[in-house]
């Protein structure tokens, strides 16, 4: 099972108020983009992160859905409602500089009528002669409110510690969640995600209980596949389609987040029909950010016309657009028809049982040396002095991401290409297919014990 749900902080806010700014501050660097691989660039969103002695997962809430709903004031609503439903504390962010704006007063109406821990941050309070715009803010009736610099960094801290020393304690699991293996089906909007689940759990026709999930009111749905239980995790709602809005897909980061915590494998759907665009691969990367394995699922196949070559054109796009994911399976399929459905339980179960391989420290330690010796790291530089760079041993330290320590003379210098090809020799050598690795490099001397 994946570790315990981390608690989920939002940070929400009208655009241009440094959101992004106050989320890389918090991340410890520059993280608004993140280069995967050379040609790469993709938005990070996510970060874990240690704050008042707790680990919490920070979201900036401005990356996965750029469309919005029109109108900026509805926008920001919308974000506010998404966030009210499925972060667990929020952090507000308004530009001290622009002063207090209807659009900000709207939104803390909203956020004031939950029950969520609440903290308000008063950006762009870069020097104390800026002090005085903070004063207009304090009738928005938030308890933890600072000025902040998102850009110098100073107050944010202060701010973020007392939201998440008001987060509630937690608490102990008080049932054993339902046995099988627990599958998420994330994606940007109107892909189909409520589509697929509700044509898994009813063409099944197999659906054995309905059992409370880890987080607040969802509900899990068990369904038996050729004698084995898999559990839907309650993303789209199984239950609330014929009740669900466009609005409140709006900024499904959040749902996402919280269904990849909760799952043990991810299906990233995707609109064939529309082809695979950036808002697709900045929802895989939250997958495999968060240590899912992942497979892309082409939904609305049936209506690729491959007399004209669509589906060559669909599926060449797909792999591109995934490369720095490329283990990761692709299925095809139409949730509308139920066409090739079937498809996707062996694909889950091997993504499973991928996650949690266990390599035995000798055969991990026989494959170290014979893929160094095949293809030796660069030199390490030291100064003016060049030395060869020496591995010496390797042992996994977990599963689900598998996750392997490597030890070795400069784990400074090996460079990110040498890390990329230990990966791929890795995932390809031990059949490690669609999950991610973790590779973490130690250091220690060649005549150390």
């Amino acid at each position: 099972m994946p570790q315990e749900t981390l608690p989920i902080i939002a940070i929400v806010g009208r655009p241009n108020v440094g959101k992004s700014t106050l989320f890389n501050r918090y991340a410890g660097r520059r993280r608004a983009l993140v280069q995967n691989t050379p040609g790469i660039t993709r938005d990070r969103i996510v970060e874990e992160i240690s704050a008042a002695g707790r680990q919490v997962l920070l979201v900036d809430t401005a990356g996965l859905d750029r469309g919005g709903e029109g109108e900026l004031a509805n926008a920001v609503q919308a974000q506010a409602r998404t966030a009210i439903a499925d972060a667990d504390a929020i952090l507000f962010v308004v530009d001290g500089k622009a002063g207090l704006l209807p659009e900000d007063e709207a939104v803390a109406q909203t956020l004031r009528r939950t029950h969520r821990p609440l903290a308000l941050a008063v950006n762009k309070i870069d020097t104390p002669s800026h002090a005085d715009r903070v004063l207009d803010f304090h009738r928005l009736g938030f308890d933890h409110f600072r000025a902040v610099s998102a850009e110098h960094g100073s107050g944010a801290w202060d701010l973020l510690e007392e939201l998440v020393a008001a987060l509630p304690k937690a608490e102990p699991q008080q049932s054993k969640p339902a046995p099988g293996i627990r599958i998420a089906i994330v994606g940007r909007p109107n892909v189909g995600k409520s589509s697929l689940l509700n044509r898994i759990a009813g063409e099944e026709r197999a659906v054995v209980s309905e059992e409370p999930g880890t987080t607040r009111d969802a509900v899990d749905t068990t369904v038996i596949r050729k004698g084995e239980p898999y559990v839907l995790v309650d993303t789209a709602g199984i239950r609330r389609h014929a009740r669900r809005k466009d609005s409140a897909e709006r900024g499904s980061v959040l749902a996402s987040v919280r269904a990849l915590e909760r799952a043990d494998v991810a299906l990233v759907l995707v609109d064939a029909s529309e082809g695979f665009t950036d808002q697709d691969a900045r929802v895989a990367n939250l997958a495999r950010e968060r240590g899912r394995p992942a497979a892309i699922v082409l939904n609305k196949w049936d209506t690729i016309d491959k007399d004209q070559g669509d589906d060559k054109r669909v599926l060449e796009e797909t792999r591109h657009g995934i490369r720095f994911m490329a283990d990761s399976p692709i299925l095809t399929l139409s949730a509308q028809t139920g066409a090739r459905i079937a498809r996707i339980f062996p694909t889950v179960k091997e993504l499973y049982e991928s996650s949690r391989r266990e390599i035995p420290t000798s055969e991990l330690n026989r494959w170290l040396k014979d893929t160094v010796a095949r293809h030796e790291p660069a030199m390490a530089q030291r100064g003016t002095r060049r030395r060869p760079l020496k591995f010496f041993y390797a042992t996994q330290a977990g599963t689900q991401p598998p996750t392997f320590i490597l030890f070795c003379t400069e784990p400074a210098a090996v460079a990110p290409s040498y890390r990329r090809f230990l990966e791929n020799r890795m995932r390809e050598d031990f059949k490690l297919v669609g999950t991610p690795i973790r590779l973490r490099l130690r250091s220690r001397r060649k005549d150390s014990d």
